[in-house]
């Protein structure tokens, strides 16, 4: 069965179908199919895997998944996070909750709160494994916008809950300019009651939501992590009410920020970012804001990670390429092992009954100018 009808049968309205088998050799170049069969991704043991809105970390020849783990009628926490271990993308291995919710009253991982996003990266000087996630406090909503870190001694966890906060209060953008910082500490937010009209806009552009938190520290909700070359990391995510997003530098340990940060597309309203880098250019694919429904993906470019960042067309090709073949990103995975290789990692939403929610993983294609192409009738990575 091919892939695109597949989707259209997800599309119909039918119970979404299944995902994918990647079949990879991380020892040699073998060809790396995505396959659709009809089915759930199963781990190891016959149960549906369960780790949404994840990412992946490769250490020591495996590969470690980690995820929300998502109940049958709430998107809130209930478990925690899961982890699974795979040493070829195939097969996964259940290492179970490796960041379980607690039932203390008022804890920010109290169960019922919302833990989404997880990522994962490895620091090879304190030889620790550092886990941030978008932490909402329960029973308030998404108004606490936080940012959460978790350390571990291991991969497969446990790991130790350390602290959430807002990020960088009292900071601004180091590429804001003495005039922008003017004219931002001239906006008056009651000037702007009545969002999405062109006033309200462009005072979005010029700080008018990065002011207001400037002393609370600025909202993070959808997030990723990202560990450059020189193994610096940084935490990308959404902020200003979702309307822009920041990269923050984290502090040598990757459990703070240092408090240099860039804002990226003022008021241009992208969530679910991803990044990587390929030949000296930093990608970034992300979505736009349309709650659990799925929309167009974005894509930008840049030559450093501070940018300046430059927005592309929608990397997605074919059908239904207009809602992001029905899924949302989380992650793009650079494959071990295999040279120029890199996998979109994405999630199918289905709100009703989120433990049903599917994956998507697509390898990126490359145009002869070195622009991302996602498209499910890519067969084999370049």
């Amino acid at each position: 069965m091919y892939f695109k009808k597949i989707l259209s049968k997800t599309f119909a309205g039918a119970c979404v179908m299944c995902l994918l088998t990647c079949f990879i050799s991380c020892a040699t170049p073998a060809a790396f199919g995505v396959l659709c069969d009809g089915n759930e991704w199963m781990d190891t043991q016959g149960n549906p895997i369960n780790a949404h809105g994840g990412g992946v970390l490769y250490h020591q020849g495996k590969y470690y998944w980690y995820g929300e783990y998502k109940s049958d009628f709430t998107t809130a926490a209930m478990v925690g996070i899961t982890c699974y271990a795979s040493k070829h993308l195939r097969q996964w291995e259940n290492c179970g909750v490796v960041l379980p919710v607690v039932d203390s009253i008022g804890a920010d991982i109290e169960r019922g709160c919302v833990m989404e996003r997880p990522k994962v990266i490895y620091n090879e000087k304190t030889q620790q494994f550092v886990m941030w996630f978008h932490l909402e406090l329960k029973g308030q909503g998404y108004n606490a916008a936080r940012t959460a870190v978790a350390v571990s001694d291991s991969p497969k966890g446990p790991f130790r809950y350390v602290r959430s906060m807002r990020v960088n209060p009292d900071v601004l953008p180091v590429d804001m300019s003495d005039k922008q910082w003017g004219e931002m500490m001239q906006l008056r937010p009651n000037d702007y009651k009545k969002w999405w009209t062109k006033k309200w806009r462009t005072a979005v552009e010029k700080g008018l939501y990065l002011k207001r938190d400037l002393s609370t520290g600025q909202m993070s909700r959808d997030m990723t992590l990202f560990k450059d070359d020189d193994g610096k990391a940084y935490h990308i995510y959404s902020s200003e009410e979702n309307l822009t997003l920041h990269i923050a530098e984290l502090t040598a340990d990757y459990t703070a920020h240092t408090g240099k940060y860039v804002r990226v597309a003022p008021g241009g309203q992208n969530e679910a970012p991803t990044i990587f880098k390929r030949n000296g250019t930093y990608w970034m694919i992300t979505s736009g804001c349309t709650g659990w429904d799925p929309n167009a993906a974005r894509m930008f470019s840049a030559p450093t990670i501070w940018g300046p960042w430059t927005q592309h067309d929608n990397p997605c090709v074919g059908e239904k390429s207009e809602i992001t073949f029905g899924a949302q990103g989380t992650f793009v995975l650079p494959v071990k092992g295999r040279k120029d290789a890199y996998l979109f990692m994405a999630d199918i939403w289905r709100p009703k009954c989120p433990s049903d929610s599917r994956y998507l993983w697509l390898p990126i294609s490359f145009t002869s100018e070195g622009v991302p192409v996602l498209s499910p009738s890519t067969t084999e990575l370049n």
